[in-house]
């Protein structure tokens, strides 16, 4: 058996910057322990497996199935124009674990449609937690949660982008993902972020596109604002543009593709007795 993959830098406009997805094109179904091992063998933070037949959409870590990923599903709208299977106008929509999701073609970019979270105000930070990512107390302005995950603001860009955490610590801590993040002194960008997901082999992800959909919500009201840029400092780093509307967000990014080619599966043994 042969499929199409492609690695895509997602909230890129260069090679090497971003965050790395995987893509895999199939015209039917695959098995969910044949995705997970394709993405473990891709050893990038999220691989998206989009099914022809009926637009299903799933994303896998190297250790679990995610129910939401903004870079994944911006990589496939990206391979699909590519292929010229969506033009400048136009939308797909694909069903996935987190309802229907849009990916439109715009003139410079792609505009994805994500559902926004709904945020927990009344968190209450493990201190073995904050020890764990090399936060004082002290620099924490305030916190909450969506869904399983957590959003820390700290008090400065430099407590931002000086955390180096402990990841061996951290994930025997309970947890799913954590976002911090802190408002930009850069005139041309609203907030900045980081995020941390070891509970599911991520150590940093690059730039994570569902976790601002929470963090779009959050500054809302700090900011008084419905539109945003924004900057994920991790290592590659990557920018996006938000807009809330209604119960959803707008995302827009870019991506570039930087590896194509086949997998080739004909001798599936191994793989499907993992």
């Amino acid at each position: 058996m042969l499929i199409e993959m492609y690695q895509v830098d997602s909230f890129a406009s260069h090679a090497f910057e971003g965050n790395p997805a995987g893509v895999c094109i199939s015209e039917f179904p695959l098995e969910e322990n044949l995705m997970l091992s394709i993405a473990a063998e891709m050893a990038v933070s999220e691989t998206a497996f989009i099914n022809l037949s009926d637009k299903w959409l799933r994303w896998f870590t190297p250790e679990a199935e995610v129910t939401l990923c903004g870079h994944g599903t911006l990589a496939v709208a990206h391979i699909l124009r590519n292929k010229g299977l969506l033009s400048q106008g136009q939308s797909i929509s694909f069903e996935t674990l987190s309802g229907e999701l849009t990916a439109t073609i715009l003139h410079d970019c792609i505009e994805l449609d994500f559902p926004r979270y709904d945020l927990n105000d009344n968190s209450q930070i493990d201190k073995s937690l904050l020890t764990a990512l090399g936060l004082k107390s002290r620099q924490v302005v305030s916190s909450c949660y969506f869904e399983d995950r957590l959003i820390i603001e700290v008090d400065n860009e430099e407590s931002l982008f000086e955390l180096s955490p402990n990841f061996n610590a951290l994930i025997k801590v309970k947890g799913r993902g954590i976002a911090v993040t802190t408002k930009s002194s850069a005139s041309d960008v609203d907030f900045v972020s980081r995020y941390f997901a070891p509970w599911v082999g991520i150590n940093e992800d690059p730039v994570t596109g569902s976790a601002q959909c929470a963090l779009a919500e959050y500054w809302k009201g700090k900011l008084n604002k419905e539109s945003f840029n924004v900057y994920q400092a991790s290592r590659r780093g990557g920018y996006l543009g938000l807009r809330l509307n209604g119960d959803r967000v707008k995302i827009q990014g870019t991506a570039y593709t930087t590896i194509s080619g086949t997998l080739n599966l004909s001798k599936l043994k191994r793989v499907e007795k993992s």
